[in-house]
């Protein structure tokens, strides 16, 4: 038993002082309701205000202590700090071998009526219309245990007055990234980023990435235009993969590389990488990045299949 106290003791212990941190600079009142919501959040398991009051078990009666947290949250302004001191509290656990991994979602509310600024979004679990709200985030695979650590998260409705588009929320993303991390870390991103707003932003600045593609779009290959799909099918793969699935069962890839452009960037030099083996079609990514090593393949494929542990963290946050 006593195991157990020590161990529920260091644990409260460092969720204070990170508390701390993320609080610096902030008033007195500010910083204990910022440790009363992170304390209460990880203890209930729960963003529900009642379920929070619960843990904090303060010798008050619980209405008055939710009301107390409610008004809190209302007079909240320091959004962007809190965020700025996030960041710097966790960033020592990035490097040069850190992955981005961009990913943007939903949080369906099919059973809320009466939260304010509810729009309709499209479930990504059952792909039906339902009320919610839309989510930009974005999170980094740490170097030493390549575990997801969030670093920019957003949840925006489209019924918000400053709302543009869902594309101006996910370039937000990116400018975070961008003013926060050197262009050589490598930013991964799913099918649903095949955009021409993407390469626009990625490829001037010279920003490494990773972009799987959908296969409909044309590149430059050779001198030749040519519908990506159709040059993947050309390539049958020189470099070999064994790649343990998701579902427990091992699959030997065949990758091949091959340099293209795109016709809006015909002098940016990029890479397709076309991936046999995972599934019915191959995976197809498109990358900016280069090396003199043959089996560069290989590493970009690696680095790609990385960004599936970002199901890991959304898991554990929803």
């Amino acid at each position: 038993m006593s195991n157990y106290s020590t161990l529920g003791s260091n644990l409260k212990r460092g969720i204070f002082k990170f508390c701390e941190k993320i609080s610096e600079g902030f008033f007195k009142t500010e910083k204990k309701f910022i440790t009363c919501m992170v304390f209460g959040i990880l203890a209930a398991q729960s963003c529900y205000l009642t379920q929070i009051a619960r843990k904090l078990k303060e010798s008050i009666a619980l209405d008055k202590t939710v009301e107390r947290l409610s008004r809190n949250l209302m007079n909240f302004d320091g959004a962007d700090q809190l965020w700025e001191n996030y960041f710097e509290a966790v960033k020592s656990n990035f490097d040069e071998n850190t992955v981005l991994i961009v990913d943007d979602s939903d949080i369906a509310k099919s059973c809320s009526s009466k939260l304010e600024g509810l729009c309709k979004v499209r479930d990504g679990s059952t792909g039906e219309i339902t009320d919610g709200y839309w989510y930009a985030g974005v999170s980094a695979l740490s170097a030493q245990h390549k575990q997801p650590i969030p670093v920019y998260s957003r949840v925006y409705s489209s019924t918000e007055e400053d709302y543009a588009s869902n594309n101006a929320e996910t370039l937000k993303s990116l400018a975070f990234l961008s003013s926060h991390f050197p262009k050589t870390t490598i930013r991964a991103l799913d099918c649903g980023y095949d955009a021409g707003y993407i390469f626009g932003y990625f490829i001037p600045r010279d920003e490494a990435f990773i972009v799987r593609m959908d296969g409909e779009r044309n590149v430059l290959h050779k001198g030749e235009k040519v519908l990506l799909r159709k040059l993947a099918q050309r390539f049958k793969g020189k470099y070999r993969l064994d790649f343990m699935a998701k579902d427990g069962v091992r699959k030997e890839c065949k990758i091949s590389i091959v340099p293209v452009s795109l016709p809006d960037y015909p002098d940016a030099p990029l890479k397709l990488v076309v991936c046999n083996g995972l599934g019915k079609e191959p995976l197809m990514l498109l990358t900016s990045l280069d090396s003199q090593d043959k089996r560069l393949c290989v590493t970009i494929t690696k680095v790609y299949l990385m960004r599936w542990r970002i199901e890991e963290y959304y898991s554990i946050s929803t």
